[in-house]
């Protein structure tokens, strides 16, 4: 069930899984439907008690309010822990994905005692912009789909679905499956209301910026660099890497695990930038054994 909560000075929509007394496993993503929902009940069916959640602006999160300054990447940081708070969760296991990740590794340097174990999923360890010299960019074809996007009708539920899985078709390797990635942009449009086209200046709507967020985080102040830092996070941390990763190609999660102590890494052989149903079955027990007891505690 999803349930709005107050955090950080906005409302976020959080939406649980499993018993509380189990240990918490936070996700962090565009969006709670970055993780998809049945992931969430397999991992909650293995006795964690999952969290996923809206980043503020996204899908039912709301933002900071007309005439605010817009929000930092700190900002969103901050909204992790207050959503912990908001919860009664002292710590958690915390997981992310892709820009989601950038969250995760802020939380785990400026929060410590907040995360039990860290997951990075489709990370790397730079901010939104160009990537250092050593780490592979996004590969051409994707940046040339999202620099020149297919026109699309806000208004138009159909158009909007289109839109998103072709997006989903850029970023998910050789791999694609285009039903799962159509059944998940039908949830993401079933979870806003579009703009009225009657209405020059309608909210282009939720969906709209659940889809576009990577490319929003483009512009986002990340305040200062962290890479360089990476080697003080002290949360047992496990990398999942798609070997197929067209958007953060590999050699980002094998940065990640060389420079944070103890990190392991796992790779998924043609899983692209996403987390699709053919890939659960490396990445959940992955996971579970990350943040078992003995792994847990390094």
């Amino acid at each position: 069930m999803e349930t709005l909560m107050k955090a950080d000075g906005v409302e976020l929509c959080a939406e649980t899984f499993g018993d509380p007394a189990d240990p918490p496993l936070l996700l962090i993503g565009n969006t709670m439907l970055t993780w998809p929902g049945g992931l969430c009940a397999r991992l909650s069916a293995l006795r964690r008690f999952v969290v996923r959640y809206d980043l503020r602006g996204t899908g039912r999160s709301t933002g900071a309010g007309e005439g605010a300054p817009r929000h930092t990447l700190r900002d969103l940081v901050a909204d992790a822990a207050a959503l912990l708070d908001a919860l009664g969760l002292p710590r958690a296991h915390v997981a992310g994905f892709g820009v989601g990740g950038w969250i995760a590794q802020l939380l785990a340097l400026d929060h410590p005692g907040r995360v039990t174990t860290l997951t990075l999923v489709a990370a790397r360890p730079t901010a939104p912009g160009p990537a250092d010299p050593d780490l592979p960019e996004h590969a051409p074809e994707v940046m040339a789909h999202f620099m020149a996007p297919p026109p699309v009708d806000w208004s138009d539920r159909a158009s909007v679905v289109a839109f998103m899985v072709e997006n989903a078709r850029h970023l998910a390797g050789p791999a694609f499956d285009e039903a799962e990635a159509r059944e998940r942009a039908e949830r993401i449009a079933g979870r806003t209301v579009l703009p009225d086209p009657a209405s020059p200046d309608g909210d282009p709507g939720a969906a709209h910026r659940a889809d576009q967020m990577a490319a929003g985080f483009a512009e986002l102040d990340s305040g200062d660099r962290w890479r360089e830092r990476l080697g003080g996070i002290t949360a047992p941390t496990l990398v999942v890497h798609g070997e197929d990763d067209p958007f953060f190609p590999l050699g980002n999660g094998r940065a990640l695990a060389a420079e944070i102590p103890g990190a392991r890494l796992v790779t998924v052989p043609g899983m692209g930038h996403g987390l699709p149903r053919a890939a659960w079955d490396v990445i959940v027990p992955a996971i579970l054994q990350h943040t078992s007891g003995a792994a847990a505690a390094g």
